[in-house]
């Protein structure tokens, strides 16, 4: 196939860039939690370095440097500003495992400064924040992989082939589960700002909040200000499998119920979720039980497909670390990997860091994360308005339902990391 003009630019742009050591130089931006796994996945590839350590706790970064300091590299500088990153062109790309409400403004700031960027799910506090992203990435040319890494791993690619096989015969519908015991978060009160911390910074665009360790670092996400709660942050990865392995894209209604059942404390966002999607003649169910200690089907968190001929289940099977089967009509197995591996995160920085050299789309690209992203959503939607509607994919608003159409996008005050056009 010919070379396209702007591919070799862009190659030799990297080329550049990299000589002489021939690394993909990198910024991790937010390293506590996912982000310290991933400081670990992407310091475990030797073709890369890292120029900058970017958070805003200075309390929390001693684990990340360890891991640094651990694979041989130089312990690199602490900032707490990503626009000191941005502004170093030596940065080929920002690994960004910060709080969600982070997402959006980080990828869109990264983009337009010509870096390259790994962004955990799920992409975006919103929907239009998440399209917002997707423009960013197609005007810069950049590549964008969303940490949504289970679509890296070949055990899931072969599930996919299977749907997509004729094999179950005619495929009409997914379920996914996202059931799994999270803790009780309690309740607490405001308190003045720990040291170490620059709280203007982590709250960015996003209007003020009092400091409340219910609201910061690994409770932030239950909370609407700041976040989706578990079907955006671990329902997401399931919903991304599904809608891939249906075939589609954006659903045209939605449907069911949200609520908080189980926990008396300050969660706001449901621990108990039944979300049904309609694609034209397909159906994706949503379920999401927070409170059992037991899974559904063989497993906490999963996906089942079916084809009148057969059935495929993908998930954490006991006993393995991810997988899936495949039942016929006769409630025989007719087929069974897994991928028990204790690294899932590794082929898919991997891929990132291949798709920064080559320019390619990477397995999971920004557009592919705005719209498994986009169902989560719209899961929240229904529970907090407690209505269905539907859905115009076309101009990705919600038709007929002002209140419910009014949270495909959010407020934001005056700051240096508000995205433009929102």
């Amino acid at each position: 196939m010919p070379v396209l003009r702007r591919t070799f630019l862009a190659a030799g742009a990297f080329a550049a860039q990299a000589a002489p050591s021939d690394k993909v130089t990198v910024a991790l931006m937010g390293v506590r939690g996912r982000g310290r796994s991933l400081t670990k996945a992407f310091c475990d590839l030797a073709d890369v370095n890292v120029a900058y350590v970017c958070d805003i706790d200075q309390n929390v970064v001693a684990d990340a440097y360890k891991i640094i300091e651990d694979s041989g590299r130089k312990r690199p500088p602490l900032v707490a500003d990503i626009r000191r990153c941005l502004d170093d062109k030596s940065v080929d790309a920002v690994v960004m495992g910060t709080p969600l409400h982070w997402h959006a403004p980080g990828t869109i700031l990264a983009c337009d400064a010509g870096k390259d960027v790994y962004v955990e799910k799920p992409v975006s506090h919103n929907i239009r924040e998440g399209r917002l992203m997707v423009d960013s990435a197609r005007r810069n040319n950049r590549v964008v992989q969303v940490g949504s890494q289970l679509p890296s791993l070949p055990v899931t690619r072969n599930f996919d082939a299977w749907c997509k096989s004729g094999k179950l015969g005619r495929v009409l519908m997914a379920k996914v589960w996202n059931c799994q015991l999270r803790r009780n978060i309690g309740h607490r009160e405001d308190e003045p700002l720990p040291a170490g911390i620059d709280y203007d910074i982590w709250t960015g665009p996003l209007p003020t909040m009092p400091f409340n360790r219910n609201r910061f670092h690994s409770t932030v996400n239950w909370h609407w200000h700041y976040g989706t709660g578990d079907i955006g942050n671990d329902g997401v990865h399931q919903l991304d499998i599904a809608r891939r392995a249906l075939g589609v894209t954006l659903p045209d209604g939605v449907s069911g119920f949200g609520r908080k059942l189980y926990f008396d404390d300050d969660q706001q966002t449901p621990d108990t979720m039944n979300i049904t999607y309609t694609f034209g003649d397909k159906v994706m169910m949503y379920e999401q039980r927070l409170w059992n200690p037991y899974g559904l089907e063989g497993c906490d968190n999963g996906v089942a497909v079916y084809g009148d001929q057969a059935v495929a289940q993908c998930g954490r099977f006991r006993g393995h670390n991810w997988g899936f089967r495949v039942t016929d009509a006769k409630n025989r197995e007719i087929h069974a990997e897994y991928h028990d591996s204790s690294s899932i995160d590794a082929p898919h920085a991997r891929n990132f860091i291949d798709c920064v050299r080559s320019r390619k789309r990477a397995n999971v690209d920004i557009e592919d994360g705005h719209l498994s992203t986009t169902l989560a959503h719209l899961g929240n939607i229904v529970a907090r308005t407690g209505s269905g509607f539907r859905y115009d994919a076309a101009t990705e608003s919600i038709s007929g339902n002002a209140q419910a159409n009014a949270l495909v996008k959010r407020s934001y005050r005056q700051h240096w990391s508000t995205p433009k056009g929102v």
